[in-house]
Protein backbone atom coordinates (compact mmCIF):
# COMPACT_ATOMS: atom_id res chain seq x y z
CA UNK A 1 0.00 0.00 0.00
CA UNK A 2 1.60 3.55 -1.27
CA UNK A 3 1.52 6.42 1.35
CA UNK A 4 1.56 9.60 -0.24
CA UNK A 5 1.52 12.82 1.57
CA UNK A 6 -0.71 15.88 0.01
CA UNK A 7 -1.31 19.00 0.92
CA UNK A 8 -4.60 20.38 0.08
CA UNK A 9 -4.85 24.29 -0.13
CA UNK A 10 -8.17 26.43 -1.05
CA UNK A 11 -7.70 30.11 -1.30
CA UNK A 12 -10.50 32.43 -0.67
CA UNK A 13 -13.46 31.04 0.82
CA UNK A 14 -16.47 32.86 1.19
CA UNK A 15 -20.18 32.62 2.66
CA UNK A 16 -20.97 29.06 0.76
CA UNK A 17 -19.76 25.74 2.13
CA UNK A 18 -16.87 24.65 0.14
CA UNK A 19 -15.30 21.52 -0.36
CA UNK A 20 -11.38 21.79 1.16
CA UNK A 21 -10.33 17.80 0.94
CA UNK A 22 -11.96 14.95 -0.39
CA UNK A 23 -10.45 11.57 0.39
CA UNK A 24 -10.23 9.68 -2.79
CA UNK A 25 -11.85 6.42 -3.30
CA UNK A 26 -9.98 3.35 -2.63
CA UNK A 27 -7.94 5.63 -0.09
CA UNK A 28 -7.58 6.18 4.00
CA UNK A 29 -6.52 9.49 4.94
CA UNK A 30 -4.93 10.64 7.73
CA UNK A 31 -5.38 14.33 8.52
CA UNK A 32 -2.36 15.68 9.89
CA UNK A 33 -2.92 19.52 9.92
CA UNK A 34 -5.18 22.01 9.30
CA UNK A 35 -4.84 25.52 9.25
CA UNK A 36 -6.72 28.49 8.75
CA UNK A 37 -5.99 31.82 8.10
CA UNK A 38 -8.08 35.53 7.41
CA UNK A 39 -7.11 37.57 4.47
CA UNK A 40 -9.63 39.85 5.61
CA UNK A 41 -10.14 43.59 6.95
CA UNK A 42 -11.74 42.43 9.92
CA UNK A 43 -12.68 39.59 12.15
CA UNK A 44 -14.19 36.64 10.18
CA UNK A 45 -16.08 33.68 12.00
CA UNK A 46 -15.14 29.90 10.30
CA UNK A 47 -17.23 26.62 10.49
CA UNK A 48 -15.48 23.67 9.01
CA UNK A 49 -16.82 20.34 8.82
CA UNK A 50 -16.06 16.65 7.93
CA UNK A 51 -18.93 14.57 6.16
CA UNK A 52 -19.06 10.43 6.62
CA UNK A 53 -20.14 9.86 3.43
CA UNK A 54 -20.60 5.85 4.07
CA UNK A 55 -22.84 7.01 6.83
CA UNK A 56 -24.70 10.52 5.52
CA UNK A 57 -23.57 12.37 8.72
CA UNK A 58 -21.20 15.49 9.69
CA UNK A 59 -19.57 16.58 12.18
CA UNK A 60 -18.37 19.92 13.38
CA UNK A 61 -14.80 20.77 13.83
CA UNK A 62 -15.29 24.26 14.47
CA UNK A 63 -18.56 26.29 15.13
CA UNK A 64 -18.11 30.34 14.32
CA UNK A 65 -14.31 30.07 14.89
CA UNK A 66 -13.10 33.66 15.56
CA UNK A 67 -10.07 34.37 13.45
CA UNK A 68 -8.52 38.45 13.42
CA UNK A 69 -6.79 40.12 10.81
CA UNK A 70 -3.85 38.46 9.69
CA UNK A 71 -4.21 35.54 11.98
CA UNK A 72 -5.07 31.52 12.19
CA UNK A 73 -6.61 28.96 14.09
CA UNK A 74 -4.76 25.54 13.87
CA UNK A 75 -7.31 23.12 13.80
CA UNK A 76 -5.54 19.60 13.58
CA UNK A 77 -1.81 19.39 14.15
CA UNK A 78 0.88 18.07 16.57
CA UNK A 79 -0.85 14.96 18.29
CA UNK A 80 -4.31 15.64 17.09
CA UNK A 81 -4.93 13.33 13.89
CA UNK A 82 -8.53 12.84 12.15
CA UNK A 83 -9.23 9.88 10.07
CA UNK A 84 -11.04 9.80 6.72
CA UNK A 85 -12.48 7.09 4.62
CA UNK A 86 -12.69 7.16 1.24
CA UNK A 87 -15.31 9.64 -0.18
CA UNK A 88 -15.05 11.55 3.37
CA UNK A 89 -14.43 15.29 2.89
CA UNK A 90 -13.65 18.28 4.43
CA UNK A 91 -15.70 21.32 4.51
CA UNK A 92 -15.02 25.16 5.05
CA UNK A 93 -17.49 28.14 5.22
CA UNK A 94 -16.64 31.82 6.27
CA UNK A 95 -19.49 34.52 7.31
CA UNK A 96 -17.48 36.97 4.78
CA UNK A 97 -16.88 36.92 1.19
CA UNK A 98 -13.27 35.63 -0.12
CA UNK A 99 -11.97 36.06 4.18
CA UNK A 100 -10.19 32.43 4.47
CA UNK A 101 -7.67 30.68 3.29
CA UNK A 102 -7.38 26.52 4.31
CA UNK A 103 -4.41 24.42 4.17
CA UNK A 104 -4.82 20.65 4.74
CA UNK A 105 -2.39 18.37 5.05
CA UNK A 106 -3.08 14.35 5.13
CA UNK A 107 -1.16 11.04 4.47
CA UNK A 108 -2.89 9.24 1.92
CA UNK A 109 -2.59 5.14 2.27
CA UNK A 110 -3.86 3.42 -0.79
Amino acid sequence: MPNTFKNSISASIGTTETIVYSTPSATTSTVIGVSVASRAQQNINVDVRMYDSSASKNVVLCSGSLIPPGSNIILVGGEQKVVLEASDYLTLRSNIASSADIVVSVLEIS
